[in-house]
């Protein structure tokens, strides 16, 4: 399999500072990572984090500026 495959599922998966990425479903998610759920080719896992990540900024800033 390759990242580049119509056949590779995908999953989107999150980090502590709220990071959005995917990962290839056939592969452990590292370390720090986890899954938020949301299966299927790579088009609909980039759709869904274009959806629900819309602030960009890692966490420890926005909480930072928040505290300001």
């Amino acid at each position: 399999m390759s990242f580049d495959s119509d056949k590779t599922v995908f999953q989107v998966v999150i980090n502590d500072e709220e990071q959005y990425s995917i990962w290839p479903d056939y592969k452990a998610i590292p370390e720090g990572w986890k899954a938020v759920g949301v299966k299927g080719d790579k088009a609909t896992c980039l759709a869904h984090i274009e959806e629900v990540w819309t602030d960009m900024r890692p966490k420890s800033l926005r909480d930072a500026l928040a505290e300001a």
